[in-house]
C-alpha cells in the first residue's frame, strides 16, 4: 500500500497540470480543419500558417496525394506486423531503395517516425562501455536517446568547437586507460540545421574534430532535407560530406509532406540496425500509404518542380529577412532580449523570434493571431526556461506579400511591448 500521504495518480496528474497553467506552460491539442497548407482553419476561423514544418507545400501536393490514393487502393490501410515478420510491403522496400539513392549511400532504413529512428539507432549502437557527446541543443529524441543507450554522456555547448574538442580529447583519454576488453567507442550527435534556432552545424570542423579522436558522427538532418543540397538530399550533401560522415538521419514528417524517419549509412550499419534497433524490432511497420506518399515525395524533389518548389521557399526566406529592420536582428544575445536570434546566418526556413519572456511569448502569439497569423509561443520544456520564443516557419507555399504582411506585424507587435536589444 502506498502511505496515506502520498498523491492518488489522478490528484497528482491534476496538481501538475494545474501548475503548468499557472506558469504559462499549459499545451493545448487544437484540431485543425483540412489539409496542411499556407492557410489554416482553427476553432472557426482562418489564419495564414507560420508554425508548419511542411517546409516545400508537399502535404497536400496533388501528385502526392494521388500516389497515396492508388497505394491505398492496392495495398490497403495498414502494414500488418513488425517489418521483420510481414509487414515490409512493397512500398517501404522502395523507398527505402530510394532513399538510398538519394542520399548516395548504400542502404536506409525507415521507421514510423524521427523519435523512433533516433531511439532505435542510439540505443543499439552505444552501451555502457561507450561515450556519446551531444551538441546541447540537440533535439528531445538524440538526448533521450542517448540517455536510454547508457553511454556515457558529455554535452558541449551549442556549436563550440573548443569545448568539444576538449569533450572528445577527455573521452580518448578514458578509453586509453580502460582494460582493452572494458573500451568502447566513442559517438558524436548534431543537427545539421537547428529545429529552434534555425541556425546550422559547422559540419566540416566537427568531420574533422571526429576524425582526428576516432569517433563516429551521427548528423540529424530533419530541417535540412528537401531543402538544401542536390536534388535536396540535405546540407550534408551542399557540403559534400555524405562520405565522411557514419550516419545520417532524416524525416519524412516536414519537407516531404509525410510522415516518418529514416537511417542512411552503410550496409552493415542498416543491417545492424534490423537485428537491434528495438524501435524497429517491436514496431507495426509504417502504413503502405505513408511510404507510398514519401516515395512519391523522394521521386518528385528529384525534378525540376522540386527545384522550383526549393527556389520558392528560399524566395521566401530572403523577403523575410530582407524585411525584417536591422535594429531588430540583434535578439537573444542576453536574456530578456527581443527579436531575430540569428540573422545572417545559413538562409533557413526556421527564424526564431526571442520574445523576452514566457508571458511575452503568449502576449506576442495572441496579438499575430488577433491579426491573422498563426505562429504558436515556444515555451519550456521545448526550449530553456529563458529562451521563450515564436518560430516562424516559412513554406515554399507561402506567398511573399503575406510574409512580408507577417514581419511588418511582428515587428510593430514586438515594439508595442518593448525596444529592440
Amino acid at each position: 500500500m502506498s502511505p496515506s500521504s502520498s498523491l492518488s495518480l489522478e490528484a497528482f496528474c491534476a496538481r501538475e497540470v494545474a501548475s503548468f497553467e499557472a506558469q504559462g506552460l499549459k499545451r493545448w491539442m487544437r484540431p485543425v480543419v483540412g489539409p496542411q497548407g499556407p492557410r489554416l482553419s482553427l476553432e472557426g476561423k482562418s489564419y495564414e500558417n507560420f508554425s508548419s514544418n511542411d517546409y516545400l507545400g508537399l502535404a497536400a501536393h496533388p501528385t502526392i496525394q494521388q500516389r497515396a490514393r492508388e497505394t491505398l487502393d492496392t495495398y490497403g490501410t495498414g502494414s500488418g506486423a513488425s517489418p521483420l515478420i510481414t509487414g515490409c510491403l512493397e512500398p517501404m522496400r522502395a523507398l527505402q531503395t530510394s532513399l538510398a539513392q538519394w542520399k548516395q549511400c548504400e542502404a536506409t532504413l525507415v521507421f514510423n517516425s524521427g523519435y523512433a529512428a533516433a531511439l532505435g539507432t542510439l540505443t543499439a549502437l552505444a552501451g555502457p562501455q561507450d561515450i556519446l557527446i551531444l551538441d546541447k541543443l540537440c533535439h528531445a529524441c538524440l538526448i533521450d536517446a542517448a540517455r536510454m543507450s547508457q553511454a556515457t554522456l558529455r554535452v558541449f555547448a551549442h556549436n563550440h568547437l573548443e569545448q568539444l574538442e576538449k569533450r572528445l580529447a577527455w573521452a580518448r583519454e578514458t578509453m586509453a586507460k580502460r582494460p582493452a576488453s572494458e573500451r568502447g567507442r566513442i559517438g558524436v550527435v548534431v543537427e545539421s540545421v537547428y529545429s529552434m534556432d534555425g541556425d546550422a552545424a559547422p559540419i566540416p570542423s566537427i568531420v574533422e574534430l571526429k576524425d582526428r579522436y576516432e569517433a563516429w558522427l551521427m548528423v540529424d538532418e530533419a530541417h535540412a532535407t528537401g531543402i538544401f543540397g542536390p536534388h535536396g538530399a540535405g546540407w550534408v550533401h551542399e557540403l559534400g560530406m555524405q562520405d565522411r560522415i557514419e550516419i545520417q538521419m532524416g524525416t519524412m514528417g516536414k519537407a516531404l509532406g509525410a510522415s516518418g524517419g529514416f537511417i542512411a549509412g552503410s550496409f552493415h550499419l542498416i543491417e545492424y540496425l534490423k537485428h537491434r534497433a528495438r524501435s524497429l524490432v517491436f514496431s507495426t511497420a509504417p502504413s503502405p500509404v505513408v511510404c507510398g506518399a514519401a516515395l512519391a515525395a523522394v521521386e518528385l524533389l528529384q525534378t525540376q518542380e522540386g527545384q522550383r518548389q526549393r527556389e520558392r521557399l528560399h524566395l521566401n526566406i530572403r523577403t523575410l529577412q530582407g524585411a525584417i529592420p536591422p535594429k531588430w536582428q540583434s535578439g537573444g544575445a542576453q536574456d530578456g532580449d527581443m527579436g531575430w536570434l540569428y540573422p545572417g546566418e545559413l538562409a533557413t526556413p526556421i527564424m526564431a523570434w526571442m520574445a523576452g519572456s514566457t508571458q511575452g511569448s503568449l502576449d506576442l502569439s495572441n496579438s499575430l493571431a488577433e491579426h491573422g497569423f498563426w505562429v504558436p509561443a515556444i515555451r519550456y520544456p521545448t526550449v530553456s526556461r529563458n529562451g521563450a520564443r515564436l518560430r516562424v516557419s516559412l513554406s515554399a507555399a507561402h506567398s511573399p506579400h503575406v510574409v512580408e504582411d507577417l514581419a511588418a506585424r511582428l515587428v510593430e507587435t514586438s515594439a508595442s511591448y518593448c525596444s529592440p536589444s
